[in-house]
């Protein structure tokens, strides 16, 4: 049986106690627990309304401007979103990343799975630290608009700093927005700059998560002609058969305390992280190695 000592060590440890999630097959958490659970593949082919494959598939990964797989780790609904209730204007929301408008709904979900009411962190020294690495929608943007096309809120609504920082906004939150692009890595190093932001007192909460839609065709097609994605759309990592990775998409978001505050609030432990470390592989075999 697990002990409120056992679960103080080591010194510094930091207790997650609130989460939310939108991941391919699942709407939630619960969901995607099931989708574990019972093994379902959550890999499928990419739908006409997200990517025209027959516009842009070919089996030839060198073909210009075309991409070499069928398949991907989709999420439903990501044109959704309750533009006022997050105080967002009909019109700011249409230009909105979807990575934004993702990040601000589930990190609200995860404040309130947490057992926290949103309003009550108002002024409060909760920090948010958001992985996200990809800005199809601004490539999307770009190609449609016309230099007369630009709006005022074209730079805010598309930029990844406002990623986090809107959710501190909308939270009235005073404690450190950061987000992070370390390409694949981004969301676990948001946890370690979590972890260590609660450690030195930056902050006393943390917002902590990740963000990643695959709605521009020319990632896919890049990624292809790179030769990094799997022709059959199944990954075979460490295989003799491995012949490249499935792209995936979802947006993950968890509650972070240090472990000593959760316990003296009683709040609900559902994990506890127990370290963090960040490295870079300096000259290695190469960049994307």
């Amino acid at each position: 049986m697990t002990t409120v000592d056992d679960l103080k060590e080591p010194a510094f440890a930091f207790a997650i106690v609130g989460y939310s999630a939108r991941l391919p097959g699942a709407a939630d958490v619960d969901e995607f627990w099931e989708v574990m659970r019972q093994g379902r593949d959550a890999v499928s082919e990419i739908p006409g309304d997200r990517l025209d494959l027959d516009e842009y598939y070919d089996p030839d990964p060198d073909t210009p401007g075309k991409f070499a797989t069928r398949r991907a780790g989709l999420i439903e609904d990501i044109k959704e979103f309750d533009a006022p209730f997050f105080g967002v204007s009909p019109r700011e929301a249409m230009f909105m990343d979807p990575q934004h408008r993702l990040l601000l709904e589930t990190a609200w979900h995860a404040v309130e799975q947490a057992g926290i009411a949103p309003s009550s962190l108002a002024g409060t020294k909760t920090g948010v630290f958001m992985g996200i690495s990809t800005q199809d929608y601004l490539t999307l943007l770009t190609k449609a608009l016309t230099l007369e096309d630009i709006e005022a809120y074209l730079a805010i609504v598309t930029s990844p700093a406002a990623a986090a920082g809107r959710i501190s906004y909308r939270l009235g939150l005073v404690g450190p927005a950061v987000s992070v692009d370390t390409a694949c890595s981004s969301s676990l190093v948001a946890v370690h700059q979590a972890c260590q932001a609660l450690r030195l007192g930056e902050c006393d909460l943390a917002l902590v998560g990740g963000v990643n839609l695959l709605i521009s065709p020319a990632t896919m097609i890049n990624f292809s002609r790179a030769h990094m994605l799997a022709p059959d759309g199944r990954c075979k990592t460490f295989d003799a058969a491995a012949d490249g990775y499935v792209r995936g998409e979802g947006c993950g978001v968890v509650v972070v305390k240090r472990l000593d505050d959760a316990i003296r609030d009683n709040d609900r432990i559902r994990a506890v992280i127990r370290g963090s470390a960040v490295n870079q592989d300096g000259a290695s075999g190469g960049l994307t190695v």
